[in-house]
C-alpha cells in the first residue's frame, strides 16, 4: 500500500509518497496561500508524486473524541471543524487540505492522524488543571499536548537505536524546532509532556513564549489595555527567541551569542534553563530515564544546544561525546562511554507515523 502523508503547517504543506517498505518515493513542500496550497499546485505535486493507495492526513486536534486515527467521512470532517476553537490556528489548514486533496483523490480511503492522540493515555494527574469542575466540564478544558506524531515516533526508533524496547522503557523526547515541547514516554505509551491545552503551554519557542504566568497576562490586559486577539498575537508571534533577542532563528542567535550580544546570550541561556528544567520534569513523571532523544529542526541540527543542555544533566546519569554529538548527521547515538543512560539524534520523521497509522487503520 503507498501512502501519500499531507502535513499541512502554517506556511506550508508536506507531501510524502511512501512505498510499501516505507522508502520515501517522493516529497513535495508547497507554499501556502489562504490557508492550502492552492489547488493546481497541489495536483501537479501529486502527479509527479505519482498515485497513491490511501491518503494520511495530520490533523493537530482531535479533542477528547479522537484517541486513535480515524478513517474521513462527512460526519467526521464536521466533528473536526467543530474543535477548531480549540486549535484555531491549525485546525483550519489540516481541514482544508482533507478537502483539497479530497478533491483529487475522491475515492481513496484518507485518515486523520493525530497530534493529540498520542497524549490520550496520560493520567488524570498530568492532563488536569486545578481550575472549577463547571470549566473543566464545559469547555473540555485539559492538558492534550501536541507533537504526538513526532514522539510517538521518536519512541518506536528510539528502541530500534540502543537495540531493544527492555533498553527504552523510559523515553524523555525532545522535539525542539520553531515550536518545541517534551514527552516523558514508559513503554511506548505518554505519561507527560509540556505542552497543554495550546501550544503555548511548556517550553520557550522560536516565536512563542511557552508557560507564562498567568496573573502576568491578567495584569497587562488591565494595565497595556490589551484585547484578547492582540495578546495572544505577542505571545504567539512575537515572543521566544524572538521576542528576547531579535531572531527567531537559533542559529542566528547563537551566533550572536558568540559575538557578545547580551541579549542573544540572555535568550539562549533562557532557552536551555527551561530546556533542562522540563527535561528534570519528565525524567521524575518516568521515575528514571534510559533514553534522551533529541528530534526536529534545533534538536537534530544544533549540536551546542543538545551539548549545553545535556552538560548540566550528568546527575541523572546522561552524558554525551563531544566528538559523536558535533560530527555526522541522521539517526545515531551520542552516549559518552560509561554513562547510565542514552542520548540519541532522530530524524523527525512524522510522515512515516502516519504511514504507519492509516495502514493500522485500513488493514
Amino acid at each position: 500500500m503507498r501512502v501519500l502523508a499531507v502535513n499541512a503547517g502554517s506556511s506550508s504543506v508536506k507531501l510524502s509518497l511512501l512505498g510499501e517498505d516505507n522508502e520515501l518515493l517522493g516529497h513535495r513542500e508547497l507554499s501556502v496561500s489562504r490557508g492550502v496550497a492552492p489547488q493546481d499546485d497541489l495536483a501537479e505535486a501529486t502527479s509527479v508524486l505519482g498515485a497513491p493507495d490511501a491518503i494520511g492526513h495530520r490533523i493537530v486536534h482531535g479533542g477528547r473524541r479522537f484517541a486513535n486515527p480515524t478513517l474521513i467521512d462527512s460526519d467526521i470532517v464536521g466533528a473536526l471543524r467543530a474543535l477548531t476553537d480549540l486549535a484555531p490556528l491549525h485546525q483550519p489548514k489540516s481541514l482544508a487540505a482533507v478537502e483539497a486533496i479530497g478533491r483529487l483523490f475522491p475515492d481513496l480511503p484518507a485518515v486523520a492522524c493525530f497530534d493529540t492522540a498520542f497524549h490520550a493515555s496520560m493520567p488524570a494527574a498530568a492532563v488536569t488543571y486545578a481550575l472549577p469542575a463547571a470549566w473543566r466540564e464545559r469547555w473540555e478544558i485539559r492538558r492534550y499536548g501536541f507533537h504526538g506524531l513526532s514522539h510517538a515516533y521518536v519512541s518506536r526508533r528510539a528502541s530500534e537505536l540502543v537495540g531493544s524496547a527492555s533498553s527504552a522503557r523510559r523515553i524523555v523526547s525532545c522535539h525542539l524546532g520553531a515550536g518545541a515541547s517534551l514527552c516523558a514516554i514508559r513503554d511506548g505509551r505518554s505519561l507527560d509532556t509540556t505542552m497543554g491545552f495550546t501550544p503555548l503551554e511548556g517550553l520557550v519557542m522560536a516565536t512563542r513564549s511557552g508557560s507564562v504566568d498567568p496573573g502576568l497576562l491578567l495584569w497587562l490586559l488591565e494595565h497595556e489595555r490589551l484585547s484578547e486577539l492582540e495578546l495572544a498575537s505577542k505571545l504567539e508571534h512575537e515572543s521566544g527567541l524572538l521576542g528576547l533577542s531579535g531572531s527567531a532563528d537559533i542559529r542566528d542567535v547563537l551566533s550572536a551569542e558568540e559575538e557578545g550580544d547580551e541579549n542573544a546570550h540572555l535568550a539562549i541561556t533562557v532557552y536551555l534553563h527551561r530546556l533542562r528544567a522540563g527535561i528534570g520534569a519528565m525524567v521524575a513523571a518516568l521515575g528514571g530515564v534510559d533514553v534522551l532523544a533529541f528530534t526536529g529542526g534545533v534538536g537534530e541540527n544544533a549540536a551546542e544546544i543538545r551539548a549545553r543542555a545535556v552538560a548540566e544533566l550528568g546527575f541523572l546519569g546522561l552524558s554525551i561525546d563531544d566528538e559523536a554529538n558535533a560530527s555526522g548527521n541522521g539517526d545515531r547515538e551520542l552516549t559518552c562511554a560509561g554513562a547510565a543512560a542514552r542520548t540519541v539524534v532522530i530524524e523527525a520523521r512524522e510522515d512515516l507515523e502516519i504511514a504507519r497509522q492509516v495502514r493500522s487503520v485500513l488493514d
